[in-house]
């Protein structure tokens, strides 16, 4: 199974360098910087109940990419509460899948009609049921049970393709709706049994690879919605909006991953660093791209510290060493200084460092927040910080991408990255 990170690396520079063309058409209309914390994204709705209708596709695109990745990761952490047997996680989780269908509907139907918008959530309800079903047959150990639910799945994902036909008007092909579901169940069910049989390095690899296609199927549906969306959607500064969003709010969800598997001992917090560390290595060469590699490794630095300070609190939490979480704390606040610093630099002090460091305190207290709530069984409480703060993390990443747009003239590295992949994830209990 191959990740979609490479070839995105390689776009990033190209697009950064047509977008900053582009910004350079538009300068005389931007009146003023965005705040760093600024997040065009559904989950402040999430929060207070209600999808807000997206407007242009490229909003749509947005919503869909950010749903789409989210529900994927809640319904991979559900599948694995029932194979741990963790009813409390598995009702919160529950809770969450239940709430996000209902949202997606109402973004749908924005798009597509009402109708259709029940259409697709009938659809939708009935691929998540099914794939509880999946992983209620892999706890058991009932293979009977277990294809009787695959079968139902690639069932769900042709009925997909046939809703998403019919509703785009055939903008998008039946077939190519449907293969596109029909790999994210595929990859739902993969990482269950791999899980299942303790082969986490491959549960976890599976994992990121299902978050980046559906995060790619939010831009697919969104594509889809209406005759011109697909020329908004293939613009050089939305494709790179895109790729960032990607690859920080993964960074936010494998380091949610990271922080809860420090609880279940040391293969697989492993297997979950290794995904940390593939995603800072994939940053790190998308940074290389637009500012060269000499920038790429300070950056690679100061992030590598950031992540280990979120690593680290998380192992004191697992200790119950509050003197320690104290010492970590302090130390995040210095990291996340330090890349600030790095981030206004690079878009030449487009973005002032307070709010950036202000932002990238929030990216962390939104971690600290969800592994303290985890940890004390508050998995209702630590579902809503993993939602908050990944909608958090991808307004990060827009107002970053306006910044290189309007200031970044961006330098193909030669013979490709010279970065290197240091390990930024390490096991420390």
């Amino acid at each position: 199974m191959r990740s979609r990170t490479g070839p995105i690396i390689l776009a990033i520079a190209l697009l950064a360098a047509v977008a900053a063309c582009d910004a350079n058409k538009t300068s005389s209309q931007q009146a003023s910087s965005p705040s760093a914390t600024q997040a065009a994204t559904p989950h402040e709705e999430h929060q207070g109940g209600g999808a807000a209708q997206a407007t242009t596709p490229k909003d749509l695109a947005a919503e869909l990419q950010q749903y789409f990745a989210v529900h994927t990761l809640l319904a991979v952490r559900q599948t694995r509460s029932v194979v741990t047997a963790n009813d409390s996680y598995r009702e919160a989780a529950d809770h969450e899948l239940e709430e996000y269908t209902e949202e997606l509907g109402k973004i749908v139907a924005g798009a597509y009609g009402a109708a259709q918008g029940d259409r697709f959530a009938q659809v939708w309800e009935r691929t998540i049921a099914d794939v509880s079903s999946y992983a209620d047959a892999v706890a058991a150990k009932d293979d009977a049970a277990r294809q009787k639910a695959r079968v139902a799945l690639l069932a769900d994902a042709d009925a997909y393709g046939s809703w998403l036909a019919g509703a785009s008007d055939g903008r998008a092909k039946e077939g190519d709706a449907a293969a596109e579901l029909r790999t994210h169940v595929q990859q739902l069910m993969d990482q269950a049994d791999a899980y299942a049989g303790h082969d986490y390095d491959r549960a976890y690899r599976i994992e990121r690879d299902a978050y980046e296609h559906m995060f790619a199927a939010g831009t697919s549906l969104a594509r889809a919605s209406e005759p011109k969306a697909a020329a908004a959607l293939d613009a050089p500064v939305e494709k790179l909006r895109a790729a960032f969003a990607m690859l920080l709010g993964e960074h936010m969800q494998l380091i949610i991953d990271a922080q809860r598997a420090t609880f279940a001992g040391a293969p697989e917090f492993k297997a979950a660093a290794a995904q940390v560390n593939a995603n800072t290595d994939a940053l790190t060469k998308g940074m290389g791209a637009i500012v060269g590699p000499k920038k790429a490794e300070e950056f690679q630095s100061a992030w590598a510290e950031h992540v280990e300070g979120l690593l680290d609190y998380s192992t004191a939490v697992a200790g119950n060493d509050e003197a320690e979480k104290a010492v970590v704390r302090e130390k995040m606040r210095g990291y996340g200084a330090r890349l600030a610093l790095y981030l206004s630099d690079i878009v030449r002090n487009e973005l002032p460092l307070e709010p950036i460091t202000q932002a990238l305190g929030e990216h962390d207290q939104h971690l600290v927040d969800q592994i303290n709530a985890y940890a004390a069984k508050r998995f209702d409480e630590a579902q809503e910080m993993e939602v908050e703060g990944y909608g958090q993390m991808l307004g990060v990443a827009n107002t970053l991408v306006g910044a290189i747009q309007r200031t970044v003239k961006p330098q193909l590295p030669v013979g490709g990255s010279q970065t290197g992949g240091g390990g930024t994830a390490n096991w420390r209990r």
